[in-house]
């Protein structure tokens, strides 16, 4: 297994930037596939962006597509998600995910990465 925590969460204004960390530990994160889901109040999980550790393939939800980028530094074992012109829709917690790289078909797919690990989430409030 693999233990997941987020941090830096806040409260921004409408077009303020933030940039989420997941910190990796307890195993070797380095056959793994890497993403960011979020879940606004009321709603379901929804896709965010995915990355393979290797860093040759990402995913992005289109609502986030042009504004979001995920990347990861091999060395701190950490995986960001960048996020630029920040809208109130984007108000949610913020979870990070892994899973094993494969079936990379279904990266985009919630169900997909169920039998994965998950971080607590970090809160992301964007005000207008």
């Amino acid at each position: 297994q693999v233990q997941l925590v987020e941090s830096g969460g806040g409260l921004v204004q409408a077009g303020g930037s933030l940039r989420l960390s997941c910190a990796a530990s307890g195993r070797s994160i380095s056959s793994y596939a890497m993403g960011w889901f979020r879940q606004a109040p009321g709603e379901g999980r929804e896709f965010v962006a995915a990355l393979t550790w290797s860093g040759i393939r990402t995913w992005y939800a289109d609502s986030v597509k042009g504004r979001f980028t995920i990347s990861r530094d091999n060395a701190k074992i950490t995986v960001y998600l960048q996020m630029n012109s920040l809208k109130p829709e984007d108000t949610a917690v913020y979870y990070c995910a892994a899973r094993q790289q494969a079936y990379l078909a279904t990266m985009t797919t919630p169900n997909a990465w169920t039998l994965g690990s998950w971080g607590q989430g970090t809160q992301v409030t964007v005000s207008s």
